[in-house]
């Protein structure tokens, strides 16, 4: 699934087909979410929602981590590819990725394609 604009590109997860989209919102997650800019730079997001997070946080505090970080975190009412497509333009509109380092180039995009 590919969202293309004159500005970036996002690329999800290779393996984001139609039945993991429709599971997505029900497992409250999605990693992997990679932004492509038009000056070449690509920032890989993690998306979540409250209650994921909630879980999440509550899971690693039992491990004994009294924390939960994630690079690229972005919180969404709910996990959908019309919620991180509408998350991105938003982030792009209020500069979100000017604050970001970007990955290297050499990272390896092959675990993303276009969404």
């Amino acid at each position: 699934m590919a969202t293309e604009t004159a500005a970036f590109t996002i690329l999800s997860p290779d393996w984001y087909d139609a039945r993991a989209e429709f599971e997505t919102p029900l497992k409250g997650f999605l990693g992997g979410v990679v932004v492509c800019s038009g000056d070449g730079s690509s920032y890989r997001l993690y998306f979540t929602d409250p209650i994921r997070l909630q879980q999440t946080l509550q899971d690693d505090v039992k491990g004994g981590r009294g924390y939960y970080t994630e690079p690229g975190l972005v919180v969404l009412p709910e996990v959908t590819t019309e919620a991180i497509r509408d998350a991105v333009y938003g982030l792009w509109r209020d500069g979100y990725f000017q604050h970001l380092r970007p990955l290297d180039e050499d990272a390896d995009l092959s675990s993303s394609h276009s969404s």
